[in-house]
């Protein structure tokens, strides 16, 4: 046996002999006594020599052979479970270490016999004692007080020594042997005590300072503070003295762990950093340490009276009989150390957390851990630790006010710098940048006793409350609901923080709604911005462009604002736009681009919306150049459209007139020309009609939709526009992410305005031709009249003049002429009629070869988009398959071809 092992086991044997080995009353004290250290002596030597067992120590194997034993007997499988419950309740015990032994020697002993076995083979089965010192008196070893001590049952009855000469016939009363026992535990509990404070090693005068003296020293060093015997070299560090023995040292030890503990939380609740949840989180653990100290308090009476009640002719000054001993502090403080132990592991983990970060780390004690003891001691300080951020939740739900110095709420205000540099160089400006900007939710921050959910929830009532203040200028509605809805909020209320929250979402969300439709006009914003720069106003839009034709012709540095705005308001005058209400035409306004060298009129010319705040948080800056974009594209479709209806209209006239008497020379470039145009105008028609009908009106409804949808809120409206913007940018843009289709749309403008010019090239020929003719006419007539030749040799020569444009040019000076003037300057002096036909002839043709070659990679590229609109459009234009669509070979496509090397021919 270990050193250290054998006062345990020579203890552990001294209670089961003095239980075992029988009492005779009749017999003499020092005769039992010789007779009990024999018996001891005998059981020390047998262990002595025992040695280790032959046996592997596997606790698996002896397992099963207990477990295979218990299985024969009746009800085995019951047993059987219960045997291996018990198992695992003893391995998972980390306090045993010798398991296999126990294990072992439980199934040695199931090995004896039974009572009723040991009584036939006694002889060769009783342990026999030993016989040294054995008076004529004492008890033989084969007696049957001896068999009866050493079988299973026990002792069964008081055994009577009738061999000896001092037996009293007298029966021995169940009292005096009570007393006898009493007197032999007494004994024994005194030599156990004796051996606890001074064991092998240490004499009593060692015993330096006594154990009275450290009870007297303990209230003090539980407070952290210094004694006599006890002192703190450092705040982590405690002094025992030296020549205290092994079992004071450990218990003092045991003491320490508190006193240290307490002595660093003090210094940690009286310092003055962090924020509030952090003061507030320091304040909760000065409660629980003021609850400490009162359990020192107390400690330290029961100590003082039982130093007073101290006898000095005791052993140890009978400090056992006080009822005070370190052993039971240590007892009495258990609870107390594992409160400070938690506190201090919290204390460890929350250097660098605050505000939800910090409630979150005290909630997980709360959440994570099995201990029924740190679940609750986490819930009661969350109690307190709560209470700032309940009243900062409480002023931004009901207020829209961050009362947040310390920036330990969830929802957190950007300084105007943050602003600026999230935002770029341009920045969002009004309304929009304190909705979107102003405030950030800080999901880091969020602590775990609320959802996500709720949180995003608590921060849009929040900022909406404040945006209806500050941005909507209703700050008298919001001191009202604070006023009537205000409740007061605390940790553990789950179902009145839930109402309380909901009913604030709902309020705040119906009068922001209410506000941006009622008071600022959303809605009729919306529709004006659809009717008048989405082209959805016809009347409008066809009086406006008539009125400013003959203005936007001109180059675009003789335009000036004032004639564009008379002209706008010309347009309005006479048009339904009239009886739109005076907010909405005071924001409509005519604008220019900025200029470029070579630019006309219509290049430059745009119109405006302006949107002020609130709107402009729905109607961002960035969203209104995407409806400048828009526009600015439809307005270019639109010109183009009334181009070539304004001269399809002069050739179905001229037809019938001035064109009709040269069909002889110019009829079958005019029926070409009136072909090439009508399929001009069926292309920029069906173009127009996909983007205002399918793109725009479409994505217009869905608009409606989500705007009239209960219970939305500004982030809801916000969404849905960006949402029907990014709808007709896409869509009417015809954007794509592989094909540059605005490009291509505006290559195919550009040769449908020339095409157009070069028709009135030809229609000015006409005229020219038909004016030659007429005078020509004339003069054969005035000189037959005359008596004359109509015509004579030189008239012949003059008729192939090489100028068929010089009457033009002597009409263009008579403002009485008939005439149209020309649009462009066809044939100039020295130029011939056989110079400027075939010209025009050969610009019209390749015009309207190119045209038809932008339209067929134009409808390659549609048909093979994924959305099934723009594959749609293609089909629509191309309804009676009179193009032959071509997908244009991209970029990657042909230098893939370039790096593929070309087989050789053979020669």
């Amino acid at each position: 046996m270990a050193a250290f092992n054998r006062e345990r086991v020579e203890h552990a044997l001294n209670e089961l002999l003095a239980r075992v080995v029988p009492d005779d009353p009749q017999e003499d004290e020092e005769i039992a006594n010789q007779r009990f250290e024999d018996a001891f002596d005998f059981a020390i030597d047998a262990l002595t020599t025992a040695g280790e067992p032959s046996v592997v120590p596997d606790i698996n194997h002896v397992a099963s052979l207990i477990d295979r034993r218990i299985s024969r007997d009746a009800n085995g499988a019951q047993k059987s479970t219960r045997f291996h419950n018990l198992l695992s309740r003893l391995i998972s015990q980390p306090v045993l270490e010798q398991k296999w032994r126990m294990l072992h020697f439980l199934n040695q002993l199931s090995d004896l016999p039974s009572a009723t076995e040991q009584a036939h083979h006694h002889q060769t089965r009783a342990p026999t004692t030993p016989t040294r010192h054995n008076p004529s008196g004492a008890p033989a070893a084969d007696s049957p007080a001896f068999r009866d001590a050493f079988s299973r049952p026990g002792l069964s009855k008081i055994p009577v020594n009738d061999g000896s000469p001092r037996a009293s016939p007298r029966p021995v009363t169940q009292g005096e042997k009570s007393d006898k026992r009493k007197e032999r535990r007494t004994q024994d509990a005194g030599k156990e005590q004796t051996g606890e404070a001074a064991p092998a090693g240490f004499s009593k005068a060692a015993m330096e300072p006594s154990e009275p003296s450290l009870l007297r020293d303990l209230p003090f060093t539980l407070q952290g503070l210094s004694s006599t015997n006890l002192t703190f070299p450092s705040s982590t560090a405690l002094k025992l003295p030296s020549t205290l023995p092994v079992p004071l040292i450990s218990l003092l030890h045991t003491l320490a762990e508190p006193s240290l503990l307490y002595r660093g939380l003090s210094e940690f609740v009286e310092s003055t950093e962090g924020g509030l949840v952090g003061q507030s989180f320091r304040s909760a653990l000065g409660k629980e340490l003021r609850s400490y100290l009162g359990l020192v308090a107390t400690l330290e009476g029961q100590i003082r009276r039982a130093l007073a009640q101290l006898d000095e002719t005791q052993p140890r000054g009978g400090i056992g009989k006080a009822g005070v001993t370190l052993k039971r502090c240590v007892i009495w403080t258990r609870e107390a150390t594992m409160g400070l132990r938690l506190m201090s592991l919290m204390v460890e983990e929350s250097k660098g957390k605050k505000g939800g970060e910090l409630i979150s780390l005290i909630h997980s004690f709360s959440l994570s851990h099995g201990d029924p003891y740190v679940g609750a001691f986490a819930e009661r300080l969350l109690a307190h630790v709560t209470r700032p951020f309940y009243d900062m939740l409480r002023q931004w739900i009901y207020d829209g006010e961050l009362a947040d110095p310390f920036g330990e709420f969830f929802v957190s205000e950007q300084r105007e710098d943050e602003i600026s540099e999230a935002n770029g160089k341009e920045g969002k400006g009004g309304a929009t940048s304190v909705w979107e900007d102003k405030y950030k939710l800080n999901e880091r921050m969020i602590p775990t006793i609320i959802t996500e959910e709720f949180a995003n929830k608590v921060f849009l009532i929040g900022k909406t409350l404040n945006f209806i203040r500050y941005g909507c200028g209703d700050a008298a509605w919001v001191d009202t609901y604070s006023k009537e809805a205000s409740k007061e909020l605390q940790y553990g209320d789950t179902a009145n923080l839930e109402q309380s929250i909901g009913d604030a979402y709902k309020t705040t969300m119906a009068r922001l709604i209410d506000l941006m439709a009622n008071k600022f006009k959303l809605f009729e914003h919306l529709q004006a911005l659809k009717k008048y720069l989405l082209l959805g106003a016809g009347d409008f839009i066809a009086i406006l462009m008539e009125s400013l034709s003959q203005t936007l012709d001109r180059p675009a540095n003789t335009q000036y604002r004032h004639t564009l705005t008379a002209q706008l308001e010309h347009a309005v005058r006479n048009s339904n736009a009239q009886f739109d209400s005076p907010d909405v035409l005071r924001r409509l306004d005519s604008r220019m681009l900025e200029l470029s060298h070579g630019e006309i009129g219509w290049d430059v010319f745009t119109l405006e919306y302006k949107i002020d705040a609130p709107v402009d948080v729905i109607v961002t800056p960035f969203g209104s150049k995407q409806y400048l974009k828009v526009f600015n594209f439809l307005w270019r479709v639109k010109r183009v459209e009334f181009a070539l209806g304004s001269t399809w209209r002069r050739c179905m006239t001229g037809a019938r007139g001035v064109l009709g008497t040269v069909s002889d020379k110019v009829g079958v470039d005019w029926k070409k020309a009136r072909c090439a145009v009508a399929e001009m105008i069926h292309f920029v028609t069906q173009l127009q009609y996909y983007i205002l009908f399918e793109v725009i009106e479409s994505s217009w409804n869905e608009l409606q939709d989500a705007l009239h949808k209960p219970e939305s809120t500004l982030d809801d409206l916000i969404q849905a526009h960006a949402k029907y913007l990014t709808s007709i940018t896409r869509k009417g843009l015809l954007g794509s992410q592989s094909t540059d289709f605005t490009g291509q749309l505006h290559e195919l403008l550009k040769t449908m305005l020339a095409y157009k010019d070069a028709v009135d090239g030809l229609y000015s020929f006409s005229v020219a031709e038909f004016t030659r003719r007429q005078e020509q006419a004339a003069k054969i007539e005035t000189r037959t009249a005359a008596g004359r030749w109509g015509l004579s040799e030189k008239d012949n020569l003059g008729s192939d003049s090489p100028d068929p444009f010089a009457p033009i040019r002597r009409l263009r000076t008579d403002p009485d002429s008939p005439f149209p003037p020309p649009l462009i300057q066809l044939g100039t002096a020295g130029s011939g009629e056989d110079d400027v036909l075939p010209a025009l002839r050969k610009r019209l043709a390749t015009l309207i070869v190119d045209f038809r070659a932008k339209v067929n990679v134009l409808l390659g590229d549609l048909i093979h988009q994924p959305d099934h609109d723009m594959r749609w459009l293609a089909m629509v234009m191309n309804f009676n398959d009179v193009y032959q669509p071509v997908r244009r070979r991209r970029k990657m496509d042909k230098k893939r071809d370039k790096e593929t090397p070309q087989p050789s021919t053979a020669k």
